[in-house]
């Protein structure tokens, strides 16, 4: 049986999190124009945007996660901290093989995604 863990980042960004909850819950078919680099496509399947319980499917390049995780899970959650709010991205995780690599690569995509973002609604 492969170690289960859970990596967490926060990242502080200087806008207010409605803007991210907003591109990345109601209007998620915007982020690939902010991100393209990361995120390539995002497509509707079930539901409404914005809505719960509507199934979204996005398309990134990280790498073939399969080939070293048992199972992945990423959550994002958008935290007001009094002045400034937080991006906290977690990642649950089993490996394959204990001596397999932790999912930092994944983190780091993450961080890359809420950077992009904080710097397209800077500059907009």
């Amino acid at each position: 049986m492969g170690i289960r863990g859970k990596l967490e980042v926060e990242v502080e960004i200087k806008f207010d999190g409605d803007v991210f909850r907003q591109l990345s819950g109601q209007d998620p078919e915007l982020v690939p124009n902010i991100t393209p680099d990361k995120i390539h496509t995002c497509d509707l399947h079930e539901g409404e945007l914005g809505k719960l319980d509507s199934v979204i499917s996005w398309y990134y390049t990280v790498g073939d996660l399969l080939e070293e995780f048992k199972s992945l899970t990423i959550s994002i959650h958008v935290i007001p901290r009094g002045e400034i709010t937080v991006v906290k991205w977690s990642a649950e995780f089993e490996k394959i093989a204990d001596d397999g690599p932790y999912p930092t690569q994944i983190i780091d995509f993450c961080i890359g995604i809420t950077k992009d973002i904080e710097r397209h609604h800077i500059n907009a």
